[in-house]
Parts: structure tokens; sequence; C-alpha cells
């Protein structure tokens, strides 16, 4: 645009001159010279005046000067070739056609999910062993180029100090912007540095792969937690590793996978036998251990599950040698504890914490369907077995119960025996009680009579006293006393009457119905 103008302007003034020259006044010759070189000079004034816009930013690069040193891209001290002072936004001035060229380019913008990673391409060689420049701590001067490239001192080459998001002006003769995206750690991940810059470790190891402290060169012992990170990924390589929960299975079956590989976890036992065992490895990645689990296996998932698999077969084949196989079928939990141990110690090592190592299915049908039926058919044998016995001691106690049973019957008929004795006694002892005191009544009441007797027999004599007694037993008795019977005596005295009467008693005793009581 510039050099048009001057272009424009020449013509324009060259037919002025020729127009002035031309005429044959001394006056229009002086003044038509004036407005030619006035109408030369606006041009020229014109084509070197430069315009920067609000979001562009000015190169300016000189054609004439002093040669740059060697090996030196940009000049700071007015030097030919672009130049490091960068014009800002408005007008400038002098800055003539075929002296100065003006490159517009528009700002460095940086949007909220990137990061600009800088490479100089001036500045002071960098120091050997070393593949990045150290970080400005401010990056303003950093983008400075006059500054960068006499002052600060900076060093050509990759920086590590990046562009985070924004808007930036700097010289882009000077810069090399690569934008990648930012540094996002999610949740339930952790990122493990490696740096590529920083002192070595005290040891002196150049060895990248070194777990050393924050700053230094090698794997920061320090992880980075869930965060989004403005880091020059280059110079700081960072790697996700998963702190979840993680479960492997080494199943039986067409559907199982072993990590790597996919096959099955054989064992051979003492006895023998070689069958697959289901077994399922429970793990996590502690953050603290995140660095160690990198410096070992780079952070390849396949890499650890492999490592992991071979030790979780070793193991399991060693631990099977020394048993056989129904006792491994048996002593599932021993064989859980005891891996779980083993695994635990091993992969401790490289820093992966085993919770868990569970054993579903043991064998199959080709491999232990025999042993695993004639297993069962003991077992059987011996429930059968336990059944019958079960059912002898019921019988015994069966037969306990009916003992006792009868023991308590007996021991109650006894009982009431004994009563029934006791009753028996008790109601002899009561009838001779009753018969001695009727006896002692009947002896009271006959030696009463007898007295009774003896004294009436005295008084009206013995012979009248026995007929009055008879003739009160024949009333108290209601005896007939017509004579039935004729008793003739050898002599005729009285004593024939008594009897007599004696016999009709007799027989009216003998004869009568029984008194009803």
């Amino acid at each position: 645009m510039a050099m048009l103008l001057l272009l424009i302007g020449i013509a324009a003034a060259i037919p002025l001159f020729i127009w002035a020259f031309t005429s044959e006044s001394s006056t229009i010759k002086v003044f038509g010279a004036i407005g030619a070189l006035a109408v030369l000079f606006l041009f020229v004034l014109f084509s070197s005046v430069r315009h920067v816009g609000e979001s562009e930013v000015g190169i300016v690069v000189k054609h004439f000067g002093e040669e740059l040193p060697s090996g030196d891209i940009i000049a700071t001290n007015g030097e030919k070739g672009p130049q490091a002072l960068i014009l800002g936004p408005g007008w400038h001035f002098w800055l003539w056609p075929g002296l100065f060229d003006v490159e517009i380019d528009q700002v460095v913008r940086v949007e909220s999910d990137k990061v600009g990673l800088l490479t100089a391409i001036d500045g002071q060689p960098l120091p050997s062993g070393q593949a990045f420049a150290d970080e400005w701590e401010n990056p303003n001067d950093m983008l400075r180029a006059e500054h960068f490239l006499s002052d600060g001192n900076g060093f050509r080459g990759p920086q590590v100090s990046v562009l985070k998001p924004g808007n930036y002006r700097l010289n882009t003769r000077l810069f090399d912007i690569e934008l990648v995206d930012v540094t996002n750690i999610p949740k339930a991940q952790i990122g493990v540095v490696k740096s590529n810059v920083g002192n070595e470790a005290a040891t002196g190891d150049d060895d990248v792969t070194a777990i050393v402290d924050k700053g230094q060169r090698g794997i920061w012992r320090e992880p980075l937690h869930p965060n989004k990170l403005y880091l020059n990924t280059k110079a700081y390589e960072v790697t996700l590793l998963s702190t979840e929960q993680q479960i492997i299975r080494y199943g039986i079956g067409p559907d199982s996978a072993e990590g790597s590989d996919g096959r099955e976890i054989e064992v051979r036992t003492s006895d023998g036998f070689t069958f697959p065992v289901d077994v399922r490895v429970e793990f996590r990645i502690r953050p603290i251990d995140a660095p160690q689990v990198v410096a070992e296996f780079g952070g390849d998932q396949e890499n650890l599950q492999r490592y992991l698999a071979s030790v979780v077969r070793a193991i399991f084949r060693n631990n099977a040698e020394n048993v056989k196989a129904l006792d491994y079928v048996q002593q599932r939990s021993q064989q859980e504890s005891s891996s779980t141990e083993t695994i635990q110690t091993e992969m401790a090592q490289v820093g992966v914490a085993v919770n868990a190592v569970r054993i579903g299915q043991i064998g199959d049908d080709a491999s232990l369907g025999n042993l695993l039926k004639t297993q069962t058919d003991r077992e059987i044998a011996l429930q059968e077995q336990i059944t019958f016995q079960e059912q002898e001691r019921a019988a015994e106690q069966q037969k306990a119960l009916s003992r006792t049973q009868q023991e308590a019957a007996e021991e109650a008929n006894l009982a009431t025996a004994t009563y029934a004795v006791k009753i028996a006694e008790q109601s002899k002892e009561q009838r001779i009680i009753e018969a001695t005191a009727e006896a002692e009544a009947i002896r009271i009441g006959a030696e009463a009579q007898a007295e009774l007797f003896r004294r009436l027999a005295e008084e009206i004599g013995p012979q009248n006293a026995a007929l009055l007694e008879l003739l009160k037993v024949i009333g108290e008795r209601n005896i007939e006393i017509t004579p039935r019977v004729m008793v003739v005596g050898q002599d005729g005295g009285g004593g024939n009457e008594s009897t007599a009467l004696i016999g009709t008693m007799l027989d009216s005793m003998v004869h009568r119905e029984p008194v009803q009581n």
C-alpha cells in the first residue's frame, strides 16, 4: 500500500513538472514546480504512514543499516532485518517504503481450554544438556522481544513458560506458538508428572524415570490431583492413572478374560490333577504409589495387567503344588487368604495395592468331574451313616423313654398299692377296735345282765328268774307259746312246764322267718 502511494505520487508529480517547465511564464514554472514537489512530498509522506488495528501487531523489517551478527535473526540495535520492537495499535510515521516493510499480524489469542507453547527462534544457545529454556518469573518480560534478546538473555528453543488463556501482542518473528489442550485431571484419577526440565537429582542420576522431588528432572514424587492445569505438556509429561477400584477376572469359560491374553489360570496339584481356577483380583492404585507405577510401567495399563497376570498365575500354581486336588477344593478360603497375602506383597513392590483375591469356580467336569462325583458319593454315604446313627440314637432314646414311662407307671401302681395296704391296715385296726369295743360292750352288758339275773335269782329263785327271762324273750320276739311239742318227764313234777316252754321256744326259733332288718 505504501509503495502504491509512492508510485501514485510520482505519477502525479511528473505531469506537473512537465506542464510547469513547458510553460512560457516563469511564474507558472515556479508555482508548477512547487506544486509538483508538494504533491510528491505529500504522497511520499503518506506512504511512510502505517496503521495498526486494535487486534493487530506490526512487525518492522528494515532494509538498510548494519548487518546482523552471525547467527542472529532479530535485530535489537537497528540492524537490517526483522526488528525486535513491534508496532502497537495506532498510526506510525516515517516508515518509508523501500526502507521499511511493516508486516501486520493478528494478536495471538489463547482460548480457555488451550495453552500456548512457545519456541524462540532467536536468543542465547541453550546450556548443554538442557532441552528447554528455564521458566520466566515474569512472563510479560519474556514476551517483549527487545528485552528477551538483550537484558533478559533469553534462550532460543522451546520455552518452559506458556501462554495461558488470553490475548497476547508479541513478535511472531521471534516466537512460534503452538496451541494445545490444557491438562485436565478428572475425578477419580491422578496425574503423574515426568519432568524433562529442572535440576538433576541429588544422586547425579540423569535418568528422567527416576522418582525425584518436585522441581527436579524425572518423575515427581508428588502427583497432581484432579484440577485444570496450564502446563507445558512437552516439558512436563503428565500420565493419568485411575485411582478407582479395579477388578480383573481370570475366569473359566468363553467370556472370561485375563487382562492381556485372556487365558484362564490352570494349576496342578500334588496328586497330579490339572484343572482351571476362576480367580478375581481387586486392586487399586493409591495416589502416593502412582509415581512408582509410572516408573515401572510407564502408565501403560496393558503392561500392568500383564505383570499382574504373571504374578497371579505363578502364585496360584506354586500354592497348588503342595496340596491334593480334593483338599484344594475344600480349602478354598485358605487358598484365598494365602494367595492374597503373597500377591499383595509382590504387587506392593511396584506400587499396586491388592485389596482382595477371590476364588470362584474350581475345575470343571472334564478335569474334576470323577473326583467330585466320588467325593459326592462319599459325602452321601457319610450323611446316610450319620442319619442311621441318628435314627439309632432316636430309637435308644425312645426305648429309654418307654422304660422311664413304665417305671413311672409301676411306681404309680406301687404307690397305689402302698396306699391301699395302709388303708387296709387302718381299716383292720378300725374293725379290731370296733370289734374290741363291741366285745367289751357285750361283755359289760353280759356281766350286767348276769349280775341282774343273779340278784333276781336271789330274790325269786333261780327257776323263777329263768322263767321270767324266757317270758321276756317270748314277749320281745313274739314267740308262739302254744305248745306244739309235748315233753313228758319221768316224774310228774312242776319242771315239766318249763321244759315244754323251752321246747316250744326252740321250735319257734327254728321255723320262724328271718327277722327283716
